[in-house]
Parts: structure tokens; C-alpha cells; sequence
């Protein structure tokens, strides 16, 4: 039902008002409000995560393996022998009936996990650098990231938030990065919050059809930020804590550019302007329609979405769904993927092999120890820390170790978290596609970043 078919008494009676307002201002508080822990600056969703890690830290990788090989158990006997109690499910056949590709990545995960958990098998698998970080380290945050965003983002998703948002800003958001008005909410909750739920909420939304192929592709490799608290974490890894203003306006500026070119260069480019469902996008659905005034009809729009909003039940059982898909479908994929990832990283010179070309540029742009920033470079993609790590403990210059971590950041694409949750969601982008995209991200980003390294430090 759209604003037209409403009455307006009905619209903009105080019932429907308080459900636009009440349920919208808990999802800002929640996502997008900063509050202060100790130092350091978050959002309340992240404390409330981390009270849970706290509260089941004795018992939470225990969890995490079940579920992993619960889904792969089932999604084998849903595979191979379709039982008619879950086929008849939609929800349940949309999480177990997976391609082969999935299956595979799955079983993988199970194994991984299995292997780590146990400690059996070879070392390269289980050591402290490759599965034990993934299931120790980044599992434990990532399970109790997605129950609480799973359970609680139809707050900021179902209650017209994003529909007066969506209209206020599709003005900026649309001419300058090619995505929808209602991404600048995703863009706030990953850039306060965690870029985990900026990838949800993307993929979210993609599923619902409120983005076509090529935002939701956009959106979920651009504006799912790196949060301010770990930022802060990897200059102090590089021990230039004194410079964290600077460095984070440094990152801001590369992010803005990367998010002004990327889009408009291949893969992202080339995506469909269509739906998940193979519908054709037509016109702009937050265009201003003649005679209205852009808040008046955000407003509108906004209290139709509240008026036609779920109640309390339909809202919790949603939000139930929510986390179920998002423990159950992405767990196992991050830790197939972060593991295999880390592994090439730690194991083998692949990434030191393919960031040999980038020692011209880092010596076209003065940057001091290129060689050894040269290795810092690529392996990124495995995992957002380990250039930090290998610049605190090999690069000696300040400028360079302020470039390696700015980098590591606005990267953005790493496969241990933002990249695996890319591709266990729906978002259409390819594992070639994400290394593509990490690498045009590094060659507009690291020049904005040089200069200002060279200015500030």
C-alpha cells in the first residue's frame, strides 16, 4: 500500500506517528548513537555484543561448532535426499538448500572448525594465525554481532527510518555515489558500529527489493566501514596512537574518494540495475513528486511504511529469522574462507608475489622502506590486522607505517569478515569480483594517502 492509498487521518493519526518515532529512535540509539567505553568511542549494539561474549565466553566456540556443523550436516541431507518437512518451509529450505558451491563451502567450514577446535590435523590449519584467530578471536564476535542485529535491525528497517532518510538524502547520495539516499543509514551504523552490520543491513535490504544488483553491490563494498573503535586499534598496533586524528581524517577522505571512482569503474559498473528477482528498476523510488516539499513527503513515506508495519509479534518473529540466517548461512562461510585465506597469507609468498608491483608506486610517491610496505599491501585481503602487524614489527619510518595502516583500512575488503559475509549473503559479487575491487580501492586510495602522510606526519 503505497502513501496515495492512505488516508491521511489515518496517516498521521498519533498511533501511527508514535510507531514511526518510538520504534526508529530505539534502532538510532541502538546502531547509530556513540557512547563512550573506557577510551574508546562505540555504539550501544557493539557493548551489548560484547556483554554477551562476556557472559557465554566459556562456552561460545562451543556453539560455534555446533552450529557450523549443524547447517553442514543438514544442508548434506537436505541435498541428497529433500525431505519434504523442510522442503514445504520456505525459510528452512532458503538456509539448507544451497547450491554445490555452498555445500562445498560448508562442509569446508565443518572441517576447519572441527580441525581447530580439536587441534588435529596439520598446524597451518588450527595454528594461532590462521583458524584459532578465526574461531577464537573473530567468531565469538561475529555470533554475538548477528544475534543482536539479526534480532534488533527490523527496528531501524521496518519503521520508516530508512524511507525518511532515503528521500531527504537520495539527492547527495545518488550524483555523487551512484547508490539510494537510504544507504547513508548503512554507511552511519558500520561507521559508529561495525562494518558487519552495514553488510547486513545491505543484504537485508537487497533481499527485499529496496536495492537493485548493482547498489546493493555498491553499498555492500563501499559503505560497510570500518568502525572508529578498530581504527583505533590498528594505529595503536602501529604505535602512532598520538596521530589518530589525523589518521582518521586521513581514512575519511580516502574513503569518500574510493566511494566517488570505485563505483564508477568495472565490476561495479557493469552490475544490472535490476532486482534479485530479475525485475527491471524503473524510475527512482525516492524521487520527489511535483507539488511536494522533500521533507513533507519523506514524512509521508516514512508514516505509510510505520502504518503498514508488522506488530510486535510479527516483528519479533522476524527478527528471530533474521539472526537464524545470519548465525547459520554466514558463520560457516567466514570460517571456510578466513581460514583458507589466512593460510595463503601466513603460509605461502603469494601475497608478497602480488604486491611486487606496487614497489614503482611506493617509490613514485616517496614512501620510505617500499620494498617491505610492498608485502603490507595485498595480504590485506586475507585480513584487515596483518599489515598492521607486519609493519609494527618490520618498518622502522613513521610515514610508512601511518600509510600501511591507513591502507589496511580503507581496503575494506578483507576476507577473514567483510568479504566472507559479502559472499554468504545475496549481494551479487563474485570472489574475483571482491579482489578486483579491494585492488582499485588500493590504487585510488593509497596516493590521497601518501599525501597526507607526507603532510601530517
Amino acid at each position: 500500500m503505497n502513501s496515495e492509498q492512505v488516508d491521511n487521518q489515518a496517516l498521521y493519526h498519533w498511533r501511527t506517528i508514535m510507531t514511526f518515532i518510538v520504534p526508529s529512535l530505539i534502532g538510532v540509539f541502538l546502531f547509530m548513537t556513540p557512547v563512550q567505553m573506557g577510551d574508546a568511542f562505540t555504539i550501544p549494539i557493539a557493548v551489548l555484543a560484547k556483554e554477551i561474549q562476556n557472559f557465554s565466553s566459556e562456552y561460545i566456540t562451543h556453539i560455534v561448532m555446533g552450529v557450523i556443523t549443524t547447517t553442514a550436516v543438514l544442508s548434506v541431507i537436505v541435498k541428497l535426499f529433500k525431505p519434504k518437512m523442510i522442503m514445504k518451509n520456505d525459510f528452512m529450505r532458503h538456509l539448507l538448500d544451497v547450491s554445490l558451491i555452498w555445500l562445498a563451502t560448508r562442509i569446508t567450514g565443518m572441517i576447519f572448525v572441527s580441525m581447530t577446535f580439536f587441534k588435529i590435523g596439520p598446524d597451518a590449519i588450527h595454528s594461532g594465525s590462521t583458524g584459532t584467530l578465526v574461531l577464537h578471536d573473530l567468531m565469538p564476535v561475529l555470533f554475538s554481532v548477528f544475534i543482536l542485529a539479526g534480532l534488533l535491525l527490523p527496528l531501524l528497517l521496518n519503521f520508516g527510518l530508512l524511507e525518511l532518510a532515503g528521500t531527504l538524502l537520495t539527492k547527495v547520495m545518488r550524483p555523487l555515489f551512484k547508490v539510494p539516499g537510504r544507504s547513508s543509514v548503512n554507511c552511519v551504523a558500520s561507521w559508529l558500529g561495525d562494518g558487519s552490520v552495514g553488510v547486513l543491513m545491505t543484504s537485508k535490504q537487497y533481499e527485499e527489493k529496496f536495492y537493485t544488483q548493482k547498489e546493493a553491490a555498491i553499498i555492500g563494498t563501499t559503505f560497510s566501514a570500518v568502525s572508529i573503535t578498530f581504527s583505533l586499534v590498528v594505529i595503536g598496533q602501529v604505535k602512532l596512537e598520538h596521530l589518530f586524528a589525523p589518521f582518521y581524517l586521513t581514512v575519511c577522505l580516502a574513503g569518500v574518494v574510493a566511494a566517488l571512482i570505485v563505483p564508477r569503474l568495472p565490476p561495479l559498473r557493469n552490475k544490472k540495475d535490476e532486482y534479485i528477482d530479475g525485475t527491471i528498476k524503473k524510475g527512482e523510488p525516492e524521487a520527489l513528486p511535483e507539488g511536494k516539499t522533500l521533507f513533507k513527503h519523506g514524512l509521508q513515506v516514512a508514516l505509510t511504511k510505520a502504518y503498514n508495519a508488522q506488530g510486535v509479534k510479527g516483528t519479533l518473529t522476524e527478527g528471530i529469522k533474521n539472526a537464524v540466517d545470519m548465525v547459520f548461512a554466514v558463520l560457516p562461510v567466514v570460517m571456510a574462507i578466513g581460514t583458507f585465506a589466512l593460510i595463503i597469507a601466513e603460509y605461502t609468498p603469494f601475497f608478497q608475489w602480488l604486491g611486487m608491483p606496487f614497489i614503482p608506486l611506493l617509490e613514485l610517491l616517496q614512501i620510505p622502506e617500499a620494498q617491505q610496505a610492498s608485502q603490507t599491501i595485498v595480504v590485506g585481503f586475507a585480513d584487515m590486522f596483518i599489515p598492521s602487524i607486519l609493519a609494527a614489527n618490520a618498518i622502522e619510518s613513521d610515514v610508512t607505517r601511518f600509510v600501511i595502516a591507513a591502507m589496511s583500512v580503507t581496503q575494506l575488503i578483507y576476507m577473514s569478515e567483510i568479504g566472507a559475509l559479502i559472499l554468504g549473503s545475496k549481494i551479487p559479487v563474485s570472489l574475483w569480483e571482491l579482489f578486483l575491487i579491494f585492488l582499485l580501492r588500493t590504487l585510488v586510495t593509497l596516493p590521497v594517502i601518501a599525501l597526507m602522510a607526507h603532510w601530517l606526519v
